[in-house]
């Protein structure tokens, strides 16, 4: 028996309805995971405050995702797994790049190679990342607003998976075909 309600549009705190019915016309939908944040309205808004603010960074979609991915695989959130690889899919990413996020392995491509790294190094040192591994992300071509925009994501996806894992938040039913279980 779960600790947390999954609130709907009618039952949420009425600070969280306005956020969630925006994110229902945004998204045509309704995810479990933001019927179960809304019991803290002010993580709702948190979250998805931050998140636009992600969204508005100078990383590109796909740079973005890797982010998000590397973060969500390393804290073990399989409800942002799904999504994020929905994400990736509906940007075209090559399989190979999703398979090996999903993997927590090495990229194909070296400049994205070049993100997860770093993103690994701000998560490993709670952003004391050493000079070594801020020059290594800036010779792939990355730039110090970038690392910057890194921090944020991390902050931003720390916040949604450790929610999602709080609340067993479910992987909805248009990403099942993305779940993923974490390699043991």
């Amino acid at each position: 028996m779960s600790r947390f309600t999954a609130y709907d549009t009618e039952t949420a705190p009425a600070a969280a309805r306005p956020v969630m019915a925006g994110v229902r016309r945004t998204l045509g939908h309704l995810p479990a995971a933001v019927g179960l944040m809304a019991g803290s309205p002010e993580l709702l808004k948190g979250f998805l405050a931050a998140n636009a603010a992600f969204e508005a960074t100078d990383l590109d979609p796909v740079a973005r995702e890797v982010v998000v991915l590397t973060v969500a695989t390393r804290n073990r959130c399989h409800l942002c797994v799904a999504m994020h690889t929905a994400t990736l899919t509906r940007h075209g990413a090559e399989p190979a790049l999703i398979d090996a996020l999903r993997a927590g392995e090495a990229l194909p491509e070296p400049r994205l190679e070049a993100l997860r790294r770093f993103t690994v190094a701000v998560l490993d040192h709670r952003g004391a990342v050493g000079d070594p591994a801020l020059d290594a992300f800036l010779a792939a071509g990355w730039q110090p607003r970038h690392a910057l925009d890194v921090v944020l994501g991390v902050g931003t996806y720390t916040i949604s998976t450790f929610a999602n894992r709080l609340t067993a938040a479910p992987v909805d039913e248009p990403l099942q075909q993305y779940a993923w279980t974490p390699a043991a």
